[in-house]
């Protein structure tokens, strides 16, 4: 690979680090929610530790490795160490960065656009400063763990460099030998036994000719489970068969820490829901998550949110297996207040969008709708925002919970670095964007994700919606049809589900942000209103526009993170529009070298920019509703597409894009510790160390992880390596 290659795939030493912080919100509560909030937080680390073998092989060894080395010896000793060895300074500021990077992301591939990270020096170097550490001299196995991943750690051939399945990339949702049609044989496996993806994996293996599935579930317990695992089965002239005990090691630890939970529960609506949760982690059960799901969603404004399982289906190839993740949080009340009022006037504002009545739900659900402050955030990254449950019968006739990550936001924004707009426009976004990116995530949250119906078929024949008014509201060109049983949307529309539905939601944010109504919820009037939602689009614009380049892999044609395309999208629906609303061009920039500039014309939002977003929005919430992924799945890849070529040769303009691109910041989080039946919150800074020695105390008994994650690697070695 050639330097700027490489390059890509290295955290600089200048990687920023900022911590959340959540001191004051902590200070208010009861002992009691402390207590809660302390065992949920250590059920939801112990969880989060299950992305790291949902992310690569090694990722599980690579944490061991870093985890064992900087648990043994201060970050200043070994620096004494790393130059006695050789190493200079930044060579061993690179190990830093390259740890915080593992420890953020859990594994060696990002939360965030699902590439490659390798540490900023060779391998030769690395290993002299491994085998100097007090944890090597003392621990033998470990040579053997770092020999075993040294190769897997610096690979960047083609395959090697992004997650994906097949040729695409690589995954441990499927075993390394399956492909994208394996993932549709699969799909329809699932569909044929009325069976979601959530909580399973793929391993695929042959003998004597004869392609075997094991589906693989998620649980504590292993061995055969009425109702839960299926014996070997014929379908489409392939066996397959639903096993359990994935991960187990690491649930046990998540389950164990519920256990104690349940103790400091507020209320039997968070008894209920840590039981169920209990019993699916133990059992394998989805249905159990489902309906710990429904217990939460009931659980209205409690002082402390968290939820926690397998969720988000981003990193799956297939876009149907969900990451684990746990959060804890507690409740912001006045950004709150805000929202309520939105949720208050959401029955008002949902006929503002442009689609018929009748592909709303028939009665709308009020959901919470609460600004939190996160206290931990367990997974591969953190939202600004989440609107769950994701399971759709949940969502569309009990309903969700929206939730905004009220000490994200702000901290997201610290000290940025803004390219590609005017100076003006630059003193604007820096002024707006935290009100702005709160306005857009309260509307995509609440009236994006949680908008829309889909119509479907039901078990005895009928439907969910009248047949004659659906038909008579639909426009030209748009065609009835729907989900049969066993469809869901997630396996209908799989590989671009995720970003779809992200595009839906920043849609619906974009559109009904120009509403005065809206923007005096969140206190915006008059000239301040306008900036605003200038800002708002402006911004998504600029992510969709130059920013969303380093998640295409133009090698692959292939986009590796759902937002991202998902604003590209956007960017290229609103200047087909044309008529002056945006524009993107080649200049000269101030230091003489070539540059991009977008621009957008505040006087058109309104007009042009309202009325093209309109249409397309519309598009995509019929061809949701409907099923109709054909038009959907041309639609999508119509505007996704990035061309070397026309008026905006997005393709030829990557390279200079990189070249300016900006790291994400990396979240430095607490630690609540139990002392003498007191719990106390422990923060750390905003630096390398700091994030470190977070990681370090965050679990107590350290051992118990490396033991778990050893036994993953020899139960998955065979099947991923």
């Amino acid at each position: 690979m050639s330097e700027v290659a490489v390059k890509d795939f290295i955290l600089p030493n200048e990687q920023p680090v900022v911590p959340l912080e959540c001191l004051m919100a902590f200070e208010n509560l009861t002992a009691k929610e402390k207590a809660y909030a302390h065992h949920l937080s250590k059920a939801s680390w112990f969880g989060g530790l299950i992305v790291l073998i949902q992310t690569s092989v090694e990722s599980g060894s690579l944490f061991s490795i870093l985890h064992q080395i900087f648990s043994h010896e201060s970050v200043d000793d070994l620096k004494k160490q790393a130059l006695v060895c050789g190493l200079s300074e930044d060579e061993y500021q690179a190990i830093l960065v390259f740890t915080c990077g593992v420890y953020a992301n859990m594994g060696n591939y990002k939360g965030f656009g699902d590439s490659k990270i390798i540490p900023n020096l060779t391998a030769d170097k690395l290993e002299t400063f491994l085998f100097a550490t007090k944890a090597f001299k003392t621990n033998a196995d470990l040579v053997n763990v770092w020999n075993r991943i040294k190769n897997l750690m610096y690979d960047l051939s083609p395959k090697k460099c992004h997650l994906g399945l097949g040729e695409k990339g690589t995954t441990t949702y499927f075993s390394s030998n399956c492909t994208s049609e394996d993932a549709d044989i699969v799909n329809r496996y699932f569909k044929s036994i009325q069976m979601e993806a959530y909580n399973n994996r793929v391993i695929k293996t042959e003998t004597n000719g004869v392609t075997h599935y094991e589906i693989r579930l998620a649980s504590v317990e292993t061995g055969p489970m009425a109702g839960i695992t299926r014996e070997p089965e014929s379908f489409e002239g392939h066996q397959f068969s639903v096993t359990r005990g994935d991960y187990s090691p690491l649930l046990k630890l998540v389950v164990e820490e519920l256990q104690k939970a349940k103790t400091f529960a507020a209320n039997d609506i968070e008894t209920s829901m840590l039981t169920e949760y209990i019993n699916s982690f133990t059992t394998g059960s989805l249905n159990d998550h489902k309906n710990g799901s429904r217990h939460w969603v009931k659980n209205k404004g409690p002082v402390i949110e968290t939820y926690i399982g397998f969720i988000e289906t981003y990193r799956d190839p297939a876009g149907m297996r969900g990451e684990f993740e746990g959060f804890v949080a507690v409740v912001n009340k006045v950004m709150s207040a805000k929202f309520g009022v939105l949720v208050a006037g959401a029955e008002n504002f949902l006929p503002l969008l442009p689609w018929p009545s009748t592909f709303e739900t028939d009665k709308y659900l009020k959901p919470d709708f609460t600004s939190l402050d996160v206290l931990t955030f367990s997974g591969s990254g953190i939202p600004a925002g989440i609107n769950i449950p994701n399971y759709g019968e949940i969502r569309q006739d009990e309903g969700f919970k929206n939730v905004s990550l009220g000490n994200v936001i702000p901290a997201s924004y610290k000290d940025p670095n803004i390219f590609f707009i005017s100076e003006a426009d630059k003193q604007l976004l820096i002024r707006h964007n935290t009100e702005s990116f709160e306005l857009q995530v309260g509307l995509h949250e609440l009236l994006g994700h949680g908008s829309g119906k889909l119509f479907r078929k039901n078990p005895d024949g009928s439907y969910n919606f009248d047949m004659d008014s659906v038909k008579a509201s639909l426009g030209p060109g748009e065609e009835l049809s729907w989900y049969e049983e066993g469809e869901t949307y997630d396996s209908k529309f799989s590989t671009i589900s995720s970003s779809y539905e992200e595009c839906r939601a920043e849609c619906v944010g974009l559109y009904l942000s120009l509403n005065d109504d809206v923007l005096k919820i969140f206190g915006h009037e008059g000239e301040k209103a306008q900036d605003i939602i200038y800002v708002n689009w402006l911004s998504l614009l600029l992510n969709g526009s130059t920013r969303a380049m380093e998640f295409y892999n133009p090698k692959t044609q292939s986009w590796m993170q759902a937002h991202s395309q998902a604003r590209y999208v956007i960017l290229q629906v609103l200047l087909e529009a044309g008529q002056g609303l945006v524009n993107v061009a080649k200049v000269i920039g101030s230091d003489g070298k070539d540059d991009l500039l977008l621009s957008l014309d505040r006087s058109k939002i309104s007009t042009v920019g309202k009325e093209a977003l309109g249409i397309f929005l519309r598009k995509l919430q019929v061809y949701k509703s409907t099923g109709n992924l054909e038009a959907a799945r041309a639609m999508y890849a119509k505007y996704s597409e990035v061309s070397s070529s026309g008026p905006y040769p997005f393709a030829e303009w990557r390279s200079m894009i990189l070249e300016k691109k900006q790291p994400r910041k990396i979240f430095v989080q607490s630690n609540t510790r139990l002392q003498d039946e007191t719990v106390q919150l422990l923060e750390y800074g905003s630096s390398v160390s700091g994030m470190i020695q977070s990681w370090n105390e965050r679990f107590e008994s350290s051992s118990i992880v490396h033991q778990a994650l050893e036994e993953l690697w020899v139960k998955d070695e065979p099947f991923f390596v």
